[in-house]
């Protein structure tokens, strides 16, 4: 594919792309397509029967994407008018009744920022992010197919569709954001989606084809699960997303859920600014964990310090205790999360714990009260914070514990003043480096391997192709060495970080 920016590159570019073609497939023949800066993917759920009749269902905007694969949707688009809604669903319907088209089907646009828009394709099945339209237009789509499939009539006509609130779907994807969304596989050690609630004006639904205990293969697709949200308003229902991703716990694989949690808190996602090219724009050296804003950070110092003062608590019942000078718990406290710290006071009411965060000074600040049920061992702390809800995921490590909540993840250690002063002079453990070895990125199939033993490689060169999930990962040489011994032969599985080969 090659871009014409002006009308003096247009015959040279034609020239060139008729070449390649000729030399690389044997046809030289060439499409000419409008460029468009800045798109947008924008597709219209059409769904029509055997007797001619054809409607649409509204839009979806498909524009979070990476790799070309979708991985945020919603209904109805942040970018469409009524007007715009109406010209694109006009022409999707004429495209369907133009092949006779019955069943339900996806016509797919490329969208300007202008809202001008482009046929793509069209699909004839039902799409993976079809519950978005079914949540805003209350129509159940594989009913309609039955339906259709049995040859009744649509009872539904354009007028009848009425779009109301708005839906956001997350795909839950088996691959690891912290290594460049390498696939991951294994067994689900735990499995626990939030609970499918309709209340409220909140709907939360999650579709789904596996269980806890089941396995995560390197020969399928990647996708765990869709997670849906419904409300009467897109900031609500992106509210309602946040809270489903926060509550929503897998072990025993990695997955997108920290990502997915951080980019429903992305200023530009949540103003609807989006792009095919968002993920790429935004993350540009892929996604890294980093340190919270001040409020989810403040949010998770008191749950650090409330989850700290039940563990304390199941101390004080422990039987059989020695007998003499009675333990006490001191009250003030040192949160840590990861380089944070807080210095905090605590209190338990009859009514709640309150939990205060002291000034340089000492002095203790206006208390907040926090209420949660949770014990030791539940993976997600429920509760309130001042009287507003608040999930947040837990993972018990040796002397803390992980924290997540909000894309945040941190690791909490909760401190005596004492022990503070003495965790400050502990020193810092570095990470083994992999040194002259290549490691397996992820649990795969070995296709190739492109070097032999003894071989001068230089950077940049293919060393192995992994394969997993349909994805062929290349690895390459990151400086120049000579290969001293192959660990892997082609057709092998390897586990995660296992040693393909070894420089000199």
């Amino acid at each position: 594919m090659r871009i014409a920016y002006a009308a003096s590159e247009v015959a040279e570019g034609f020239d060139r792309a008729r070449s390649e073609a000729k030399s690389s497939f044997g046809d030289d023949r060439v499409f000419i397509e409008k460029f468009i800066t800045d798109p947008r993917h924008v597709e219209i759920q059409v769904l029509g029967d055997k007797h001619g009749n054809v409607i649409h269902l509204g839009e979806r905007e498909c524009s979070i994407q990476r790799r070309n694969q979708k991985v945020i949707e919603e209904a109805p688009s942040p970018l469409l008018d009524p007007e715009t809604r109406a010209l694109m669903g006009a022409q999707a319907v004429a495209l369907a009744k133009a092949v006779g088209y019955d069943s339900a089907g996806t016509v797919e646009f490329v969208a300007g920022q202008d809202k001008s828009f482009y046929f793509l394709e069209m699909n004839t099945r039902l799409q993976v992010e079809h519950p978005v339209t079914e949540l805003v237009t209350g129509i159940d789509l594989v009913e309609q197919m039955i339906r259709v499939a049995a040859g009744e009539r649509l009872a539904i006509r354009q007028e009848d569709v009425e779009l109301k609130g708005w839906a956001v779907e997350s795909r839950i994807y088996a691959e690891d954001p912290f290594r460049n969304f390498l696939p991951s596989i294994g067994r689900l050690v735990r499995y626990r989606p939030p609970a499918e609630t309709s209340a409220a004006g909140v709907t939360v639904r999650n579709d789904t084809g596996v269980y806890e205990g089941g396995e995560i293969s390197l020969h399928y697709d990647p996708m765990i699960a869709k997670l849906v949200t419904h409300a009467r308003t897109r900031d609500a229902a992106i509210e309602a997303q946040s809270d489903a991703l926060d509550a929503f716990v897998i072990d025993g694989v990695q997955h997108n859920i920290p990502f997915l949690a951080a980019l429903m808190q992305h200023p530009r996602w949540r103003a609807g600014q989006l792009s095919t090219g968002f993920i790429a724009e935004e993350y540009p050296e892929g996604f890294h964990a980093s340190l919270p804003e001040a409020a989810v950070a403040g949010r998770l110092a008191l749950v650090a310090a409330a989850i700290d003062h039940v563990g304390n608590a199941r101390k004080r019942r422990i039987g059989g205790q020695m007998e003499g000078r009675k333990v006490t718990f001191d009250q003030r406290r040192v949160v840590r999360l990861d380089d944070l710290e807080y210095r905090v006071w605590t209190h338990e009411s009859p009514e709640a714990l309150e939990v205060s965060f002291l000034s340089d000074d000492g002095m203790a600040q206006e208390p907040h009260e926090v209420r949660s049920a949770w014990a030791p061992g539940i993976p997600v702390w429920c509760g309130t914070i001042d009287g507003v809800a608040a999930t947040v995921q837990v993972r018990p490590v040796p002397n803390g514990f992980v924290l997540g909540h909000r894309g945040a993840i941190v690791t909490a250690h909760v401190y005596t003043e004492a022990e503070a002063a003495a965790a400050r002079l502990m020193p810092e453990k570095k990470s083994s480096d992999s040194g002259k070895r290549v490691l397996c990125p992820m649990p795969g199939l070995v296709v190739s391997i492109a070097v032999s033993e003894g071989q001068d490689v230089k950077a940049g060169e293919t060393l192995a192709i992994v394969e997993a999930m349909k994805m062929e990962n290349i690895l390459r040489a990151e400086r120049d060495g000579v290969v001293k011994k192959i660990h892997a032969k082609p057709g092998e599985t390897l586990a995660v970080d296992a040693v393909i080969l070894e420089f000199a």
